[in-house]
């Protein structure tokens, strides 16, 4: 099934395979990387923004902790300070270590809440994607463009691409996500077994997957690209080998496969969806 599903694709994905090797690979590791990968939507870097300036906070926390760590070794061990002091309160340096934590914890709780209140909040929304986590696979349904439907498989080798395609190992998948880029997509989310998370760090987007739930969350990408991810919770015994790939493409692209996909995808249908029997009155 998945080997003729393939096949199958092959008419269905031309028009993004065709141009797939000049994409740019946006979001996806690299070696030795030390900070998050290249934003690719607005979300992802107001997170950056946040991270990088609470890294600095932090930093600047843990020099003065350690000042004052040093500060009192040096003042008070037992040979700078042979009679030890009798003081056992002081009431304005009490009040300032409990009112100053609770100033700093203020500060970083407002752009932390507004940060997920904007990620949480989908706006209107161009289109809708749905995304079914498996085990151990990802399924995905087009609803407002003819509710079609297609499983994405882990694509072990380059080999296996009928059209040339940039290879990421335990990324890539034989059928990829597109969508135009500059577009608000609402991503439902669900699971047919255990719990999965649908998440793509570039697109700022990580979302659980949970059996008897639909959750939604939402990105716009701003650069046409490729972008990786992978299901981020454990999920059973291959659960890296359920990578998620997107790619941003034109308005005009993405119409274009579109068209195709409906043709290709027509007849698909999700595993395990249920049937539906008319019941006659007696």
């Amino acid at each position: 099934m998945h080997i003729g599903k393939l096949a199958g694709a092959v008419l269905a994905l031309a028009c993004v395979a065709t141009g797939a090797m000049a994409a740019e690979v946006v979001g996806q590791p690299v070696d030795w990387g030390l900070n998050f990968q290249a934003a690719g939507s607005e979300m992802m870097s107001e997170l950056r923004r946040f991270h990088d300036w609470l890294l600095w906070l932090i930093f600047a926390i843990s020099l003065f902790v350690l000042a004052l760590l040093v500060w009192v070794m040096v003042r008070y061990n037992a040979s700078a300070n042979p009679t030890p002091g009798t003081r056992t309160h002081n009431t304005v340096l009490e009040v300032l270590w409990t009112a100053i934590p609770a100033i700093i914890l203020v500060i970083v709780a407002v752009p932390s809440f507004r940060i997920l209140y904007a990620a949480d909040v989908i706006p209107p929304a161009d289109m809708t994607i749905k995304a079914t986590g498996y085990q151990w696979y990802w399924g995905y349904e087009y609803p407002d463009h003819g509710d079609f439907y297609f499983d994405a498989f882990v694509v072990d080798s380059a080999d296996e691409f009928e059209e040339p395609r940039p290879f990421a190992r335990l990324l890539s998948t034989d059928l990829p996500v597109v969508v135009p880029v500059d577009t608000t997509v609402r991503v439902l989310v669900t699971a047919a077994d255990v719990l999965h998370a649908w998440t793509v760090p570039a697109l700022g987007v990580k979302v659980d997957g949970v059996p008897g739930r639909l959750n939604e969350t939402w990105f716009r990408a701003e650069r046409e690209g490729i972008y990786y991810g992978q299901c981020s919770e454990l999920c059973g015994d291959f659960h890296g080998r359920m990578p998620i790939e997107v790619h941003v493409v034109s308005q005009e692209a993405f119409d274009a496969w579109v068209a195709e996909a409906q043709v290709e995808f027509a007849h698909d249908s999700p595993p395990g969806e249920p049937v539906l029997l008319t019941q006659t009155a007696h």
